[in-house]
């Protein structure tokens, strides 16, 4: 068993912290609300600390789920921050979606503490986050760094692949969220038509999903896309931010992105018109 820490307890962090104590292993945490930190713990065991730097001191693999990449700098960074406390041979893992370059960016610094580096996006959102089945995109300049995570990811994971280098886990997000945008606002044209057409919704979304068409948003989304329900998953305001990275990308790498650069354009829509917080599934609101 492994003395773990855990910086960042969202609607991500919170759960997959749990499955890792609840393998057994020994788990040190730490959340810009102190109040959600004391709760894991009552709720988990595991210790409970006020800084990044204090977890960093206790384990010898810290894993990180903050917002963007500024929260990241500033967890890693910081004056109390997760190098700050930072002990040879330990090793960061960071699941939060973020640049390549962010990524890039991190693992030199914790080349240079003697500190490994995986940056390791997530899929599967909150239900795979609570029900231990996320997918790991993962990138490293150390294989040894890798191997180590990935002997206690299997805590909350299905899947935990590395493809390259550092940065790499963060592209292959970056291809996973486009693969998203493209197929939920196919599946809001489809069941935006089928409703306008007079069919019952429900009906052609469950004899459609046996067939060629079916894909695990429109398993996961397509009844609650019909009944106007958003309240859940992965929110828009977060779809905004990984498109701006896939955008940005782009640009670097010379890609094209008609179809997600237009997607990108319909969640600002939705976020300004109040919809920042709904489920990425929201699209179809734009079509009725």
């Amino acid at each position: 068993m492994a003395r773990l820490g855990f910086c960042g307890l969202g609607v991500m962090g919170f759960p997959m912290a749990g499955h890792l104590a609840r393998a057994g292993h020994s788990v040190s945490v730490s959340n810009r609300t102190a109040s959600k930190a004391e709760a894991w713990v009552k709720e988990y065991s595991g210790a409970s600390f006020a800084t990044p730097r204090e977890v960093a001191a206790a384990s010898d693999i810290v894993m990180l789920c903050v917002g963007n990449d500024d929260d990241v700098r500033s967890v890693m960074l910081g004056a109390d921050g997760v190098l700050a406390g930072a002990h040879e041979g330990m090793i960061v893992v960071d699941h939060t979606t973020t640049s390549a370059e962010l990524a890039r960016e991190i693992s030199t610094a914790c080349i240079a503490a003697g500190v490994g580096f995986v940056d390791a996006p997530v899929s599967g959102g909150q239900a795979g986050a609570e029900n231990g089945v996320l997918t790991v995109m993962c990138g490293s300049d150390s294989e040894a760094a890798y191997a180590e995570f990935a002997a206690v990811a299997s805590a909350y994971s299905r899947a935990c692949v590395l493809l390259g280098n550092a940065g790499s886990g963060q592209l292959a997000k970056m291809v996973n969220q486009l693969c998203i945008a493209g197929i939920v606002q196919g599946l809001s044209e489809a069941l935006a038509f089928a409703q306008h057409a007079g069919l019952d919704a429900h009906a052609v979304v469950d004899v459609i999903s046996k067939g060629a068409a079916q894909s695990w948003q429109m398993e996961n989304r397509g009844h609650t896309m019909i009944d106007d329900k958003f309240d859940f998953g992965f929110a828009v305001e977060w779809m905004v931010k990984d498109l701006g990275f896939c955008i940005d990308e782009a640009k670097r790498n010379g890609s094209q992105l008609p179809v997600a650069d237009l997607v990108l354009g319909y969640y600002k829509e939705l976020a300004a018109n109040g919809n920042a917080r709904s489920d990425t599934s929201s699209l179809i609101r734009r079509l009725r």
